[in-house]
């Protein structure tokens, strides 16, 4: 299986990809790909209907549809600026969004994360991610919220509270069944 992580964000110290980059661990079996990706080297003019026009569609665009297009599973964690979106993510959506043919996510599997330092954990935004990324065109397998992160979790360890930690090792047991419920030959 291939898998793709990434954070939501363009920040170069983002607890989100650190996060997502600890989770996505838990799906690493043998002969699986963990492709973790960094929103900055995907970064593009914002978007606007006259740029299109005049310049066409960016080739980070169709390069991050193609990262994309050969994921088996998509783990993102969403970070929550002023209860929306980064706006780095949200450029990359947009662009990719705008490739004649397809739905941004193509139907695959997501496995949808957020933290924050807060108490909230990026639940808003998370809350606003589940929804539109299946009309995008993704399929939401579970979402996970981790508050308070630098109380939460650890480096080398993961998320170190044990309520959240059952509870996030909980909803990866129900995503790798469901994943192998999808990839099972029908008979």
């Amino acid at each position: 299986m291939k898998i793709l992580a990434f954070a939501a964000s363009n920040s170069k110290n983002s607890i989100n990809k650190t996060f997502v980059t600890s989770v996505s661990k838990y799906y690493k079996e043998v002969d699986d790909v963990i492709d973790i990706l960094d929103l900055n080297d995907f970064e593009m003019p914002l978007y606007s209907i006259d740029r299109e026009i005049e310049s066409g569609i960016p080739q980070l665009a169709h390069d991050f549809a193609a990262k994309i297009d050969e994921a088996d599973f998509l783990l993102i964690s969403i970070a929550e600026y002023n209860g929306s979106y980064n706006v780095g993510y949200k450029n990359i959506i947009d662009w990719v969004s705008r490739i004649s043919g397809r739905k941004t996510f193509n139907g695959k599997p997501v496995f949808l994360l957020a933290t924050s330092p807060g108490p909230m954990g990026g639940s808003t935004v998370l809350a606003t991610a589940v929804n539109r990324i299946a009309w995008d065109g993704a399929e939401v397998l579970d979402s996970f919220s981790l508050p308070q992160f630098g109380s939460n979790f650890e480096a080398g360890k993961g998320v170190t509270n044990i309520e959240y930690r059952s509870k996030l090792e909980a909803k990866v047991r129900a995503t790798k069944r469901a994943l192998k419920e999808k990839a099972a030959p029908l008979g």
